[in-house]
């Protein structure tokens, strides 16, 4: 399950006993709009959020090793995420 949370996630509304990732996206310092896909350990699409008017995004996820790939017109970035069961993963992505 995944979701974007309207004008972006916080530590304080993620799901407790969730495994969380989440973060922003920015360009130039400023947050930008786009789409932020989770990919498993080999690649594979598993989901797809749009940022928030903020530039936020957020996934529920199994435990594990996931590349974030930050589509905004102009700029593709990957950027590989550790996350703990149960845990935060926080992760900033600049374009």
């Amino acid at each position: 399950m995944c979701g974007a949370k309207a004008g972006g996630p916080d530590a304080s509304s993620a799901k407790t006993g969730e495994t969380t990732i989440q973060g922003s996206l920015t360009r130039d310092g400023e947050p930008v709009a786009g789409y932020v896909r989770l990919l498993d350990s080999t690649g594979e699409f598993t989901a797809e959020v749009p940022t928030s008017a903020t530039g936020q995004f957020r996934f529920y996820a199994a435990e594990g090793t996931w590349t974030l790939r930050a589509l905004v017109p102009g700029a593709t970035v990957d950027r590989t995420v550790v996350a703990q069961r149960g845990g935060l993963a926080e992760v900033a992505i600049a374009v």
